[in-house]
């Protein structure tokens, strides 16, 4: 025991430099963050798989209408998510998850080594499979944790995400000239790892004493469907609104920045070059400047921001950015401005914006955190690539222009920040 209280202390002073961790904290922290370092290095090894399988077999603006069916999807998935919620608890209900999208990932995998064309479907899967086990991840999170405890350990939590998301693309690009089949055999081996590590944290939620141990953590999570739950939920609704919105802004960004990377492609192809590598080394040194400005400000800003202006505030850092990058992207609309725009804007949303949307939850009630959150965080997301979808299938026919899109952009972001006010708001209410 003694030993064990040597290397917690040993833990909680490695993990000083980016927050506050008392000694009782660290293990299970530790698991956490390495949990989350898995999961987004296994996503980020199917992102880059993805991207040269459907922008090459469609284009920028297939891709984005894809993104719209993903809602589609989604609703159902939360359907039957919240029906397995009514029948089992936390360990079974996450165990189920990530098992049910492992044996989905290893049939895609056999299907690309066979040379099936998977590239709608797969970009279609791994959407929902990306918010959905994430979604999750972090609904266990606000669960074991207290508000208080949430405010300090996320931003390690979230460095985790940050470093596993630069890793992921790093080693995606070591492996895109391996081929697909590899890429997603490595992903669906570091998936079975996050189920271990999940069962690992599972156990010490019951050994932990700072840790809520709950009796009732294995009862069924909900008794009656999400829809319902949302319907009568304003802070729900509210949460969902400024998601529809954050996400409406970033996926109209990205569409800029993706049909002039396919424009390139097709010169690098017209000169003998590969159009796919090329789109897969674009995409991969891309993620990895964005992640890793996301990594420096997760581990070195983000407890700072929160622990200095709180939740609330901290909400509004991300539209106040966008509005100012989209005016000056609508100012000066070439392409160096908009690649810029983007890194920033993904910087901010996979470090602070991601952080403290999940300690919004740290409030919320179990149903909340589980069926609540998952909703939220895959159909309100997929929303906003509707409505995003709907405003560049206007403005591709319509012929508008780069600066008229940020100009949207600009508008949105402004009410985005009307969300945040309700949002902070209805925190505030709950807070103690």
């Amino acid at each position: 025991m003694a030993t064990a209280d040597f290397w917690h202390r040993v833990l909680a002073r490695v993990l000083r430099p980016f927050s506050k961790v008392h000694p009782h904290e660290a293990a299970t922290v530790v698991l956490m963050t390495l949990c989350a370092f898995v999961l987004l290095s296994s996503y980020y090894l199917l992102k880059t798989v993805r991207e040269p399988l459907v922008l090459l077999h469609g284009g920028a603006e297939v891709k984005l209408y894809l993104r719209a069916g993903q809602a589609v999807l989604m609703v159902g998935v939360v359907d039957a998510y919240s029906k397995l919620a009514r029948h089992v608890g936390r360990t079974k209900l996450l165990a189920s998850v990530f098992l049910f999208f492992i044996g989905n990932l290893a049939v895609f995998a056999l299907l690309a080594r066979a040379h099936v064309e998977i590239g709608v479907p797969f970009f279609l899967w791994v959407g929902v499979f990306s918010y959905t086990v994430v979604a999750q991840f972090w609904a266990l999170a606000a669960d074991i944790y207290t508000e208080e405890q949430g405010k300090r350990l996320f931003p390690i939590i979230g460095g985790g995400s940050s470093i596993g998301a630069v890793v992921g693309g790093l080693f995606a690009r070591a492996l895109v000239p391996y081929g697909v089949f590899t890429l997603m055999a490595t992903a669906t081996v570091m998936l079975l790892g996050c189920v271990v590590l999940i069962r690992w944290i599972e156990h010490r939620t019951g050994a932990v004493v700072v840790l809520r141990a709950d009796k009732a953590q294995e009862e069924p999570l909900a008794a009656e469907d999400p829809w319902k739950t949302l319907a009568r939920d304003k802070y729900l609704w509210f949460i969902a609104g400024l998601v529809v919105f954050l996400n409406w802004v970033n996926s109209s960004g990205e569409y800029l920045l993706d049909r002039t990377v396919v424009a390139a492609a097709h010169d690098v192809a017209a000169h003998g070059g590969d159009a796919h590598r090329f789109i897969g080394a674009f995409k991969a040194d891309y993620y990895a400047w964005y992640n890793g400005i996301g990594l420096a400000l997760e581990l070195f800003a983000v407890s700072r921001i929160l622990g200095t202006v709180g939740v609330r505030r901290a909400l509004f850092v991300m539209p106040i950015f966008a509005l100012g990058a989209y005016a000056t992207a609508m100012a000066m609309p070439v392409l160096a401005i908009v690649r810029l725009v983007k890194i920033g804007e993904n910087s901010l949303q996979y470090s602070l914006q991601d952080t403290t949307r999940n300690a919004l939850f740290l409030v919320a009630t179990r149903v909340e955190k589980f069926v609540g959150k998952t909703a939220v965080d895959t159909v309100a997301v997929r929303v906003g690539a509707i409505m995003s979808t709907l405003t560049v299938f206007i403005g591709v026919h319509l012929g508008w222009t780069t600066r008229t899109f940020a100009l949207i952009d600009v508008v949105l972001a402004v009410v985005w920040i009307g969300f945040a006010v309700l949002v902070a708001r209805e925190h505030r209410k709950r807070s103690p």
